[in-house]
């Protein structure tokens, strides 16, 4: 087997990236690494807590949105989150599954949108090609298969709707803890 050396680096850029910075670093140096090197798009004051584990670089956050402990952020496919976005700790969110009909088992690009203030709840799965609406809102626990209306509160294996959100919202999302706590300055 032939070693493709730019694919090597890449692993190694997102190996480092996953078990060192992400786990060990300021939040400084995480941004300026998940920018710089892996080509992640973060806005600002967003936090990528410790355990956050990354593959793929096709994803954009946008400004005051907190990625809890032990999320799985699948960028293989498009990954948009926007802004004020509060995902709790152990979310997975895929973007890429299979054709499980297709003899080859061909992977399947589907991408994932959770725009502006929504919240999702601890363990949470988004499974792929569903968009959370604005300021929706995932139960924990939840199986997210399908498209999530702005303002709705979905809940269950898989979600279903459970209620409305208000739609006044104003807090923005600033999640900052010393190290691995839920103690901020």
């Amino acid at each position: 087997m032939k070693i493709k050396f730019r694919e090597f680096l890449k692993a190694v850029a997102f190996y480092l990236g996953n078990h060192l910075i992400i786990n060990q670093a300021t939040y400084r140096i995480k941004h300026k690494y998940l920018t710089k090197v892996l080509k992640i798009q973060l806005g600002d004051n967003t936090s990528i807590s410790r355990n956050v584990f990354i593959t793929g670089n096709r994803i954009k956050i946008g400004n005051n949105t907190v990625i809890n402990r032990q999320v799985y952020l699948d960028g293989r496919a498009s990954l948009i989150i926007g802004n004020n976005v509060n995902v709790s700790h152990q979310v997975l969110i895929q973007t890429l599954t299979h054709d499980h009909q297709n003899p080859y088992f061909i992977a399947v690009e589907k991408p994932v949108i959770i725009e502006d203030d929504a919240w999702i709840g601890a363990r949470a799965i988004i499974c792929p090609g569903v968009t959370i609406g604005r300021g929706a809102v995932i139960g924990i626990g939840s199986v997210v298969t399908k498209n999530v209306d702005p303002f709705t509160i979905v809940g269950g294996i898989p979600a279903k709707k459970i209620g409305n959100r208000n739609t006044d919202i104003r807090y923005k999302s600033r999640y900052f803890p010393y190290f691995d706590t839920d103690i901020q300055p």
